[in-house]
Order: C-alpha cells, then structure tokens, then sequence
C-alpha cells in the first residue's frame, strides 16, 4: 500500500497515480567509465588519445546539431529569465499542435561530465567525471499524451538527459476520460483547495 495514500486516504476524495511530475534521468551507461570513452573513440573515431579538445569538438557537434533542428522545427532558442520558466515559456503553448518542440530554454546548470586532464605539448591524457556548470538545453514539448514535458539535454559526455513528464495534466486528462472528475474532487485537495493538480504546467 503507498504508505502516503494510507495517512492521507481520509481528505482524499478520489483515486490517484500520482500529484506531482515524474523525472526520469536519462544516460548513456558505458560513458560514465572513463576507459569505456577511450575504447569508443579509438574503436568508433580511430581517435587516441582522448583530449581536451575532442571532448570540446563532441560538444560543439551537439551544439550545432540544436541549432539545425531548432530552424526544422521552428522552435526559437531562448535564455530563460529567474522567475519561473512554466510561466515564461506559457506563451509559446499557445495554439500549439501535439507532439512538437514549442522552445528551448538554453540555460547554464549543474551537470557531471566526462572532462580531460593532461598535459597538451606531450598528448597525454586522463580523463574523469567532474561536477561543472555549463550550457544545457531545455526541450519543452506538447506532447499529445502527456501535455507539457520538456526534456534537458547535456551537450557534454556522457551527454546525460532528464525528462519532466507534467502529471498533473496526464491525471487531469485521465479523470475526465474515466467520467471521474465532479466539481468536489477540484476543490479537495488534502481536504482544501488546491487547483493547480489540474494545471497543464510542469515545474522546471
């Protein structure tokens, strides 16, 4: 039994899978050992050893690759302000079709990437995993099934990603599809009003 269901079954007036977002990070699991990147380099790239400069080529092909799907999509790429980035990105929703990359917030943030460490007049490198702030891109998507999401792409080895699925809006959806949804399961939320669970807008 969902131990947070059990202490609260009481003020909740209908049946639920979720209040909140879902995030599901994403990776790529052989990038995360340094000597698994050396073999992929040398076997795929006939690159050895792995520089500096190689692991900033990587990221600069994944940087123009943004760029060139942006222009397909018509998706502008944008810096994202400090208040809330559902409400800024709001704008762009609208009149939006399904499943269709609305904007991407470029934003620095922390992210693990694969760095090298050495010694460039002698070519000789060591690479490692370190914590850096550095540029990531945020897809936001109106997807036909889950409404808002947006997925946060890490230009950098081991290019990892995250994925914010809204379930707010996917429960809101499934409610009025089931015929469950009555205007005293809107206003009682843990016995009190709390509209936003049937807000379409994720929380970065």
């Amino acid at each position: 039994m969902n131990a947070f269901y059990e202490h609260h079954k009481d003020s909740i007036r209908f049946g639920y899978r979720c209040f909140d977002r879902i995030l599901l990070n994403g990776l790529i699991q052989p990038f995360q050992q340094p000597e698994r990147v050396v073999g992929f380099f040398s076997t795929y790239r006939h690159l050895h050893p792995v520089s500096r400069d190689i692991l900033r080529q990587a990221a600069e092909q994944f940087q123009l690759w943004v760029k060139e799907q942006a222009d397909k999509w018509n998706a502008p790429i944008v810096e994202p302000p400090r208040g809330r980035r559902d409400e800024f990105v709001d704008p762009y929703f609208r009149g939006a079709g399904p499943d269709q990359v609305i904007v991407i917030l470029k934003a620095r943030e922390p992210a693990r990437i694969m760095t090298a460490i050495g010694d460039k007049k002698l070519n000789r490198w060591h690479l490692q995993i370190a914590d850096r702030w550095i540029v990531q891109y945020n897809f936001y998507i109106s997807d036909q099934y889950w409404g808002r999401m947006f997925v946060r792409m890490c230009p950098y080895l081991p290019f990892s990603a995250r994925v914010c699925l809204n379930q707010h809006h996917w429960l809101a959806n499934r409610m009025r599809e089931e015929g469950s949804i009555s205007s005293n399961a809107r206003m009682h939320f843990f016995g009190a009003e709390h509209p936003s669970v049937f807000s379409s807008s994720p929380t970065p």
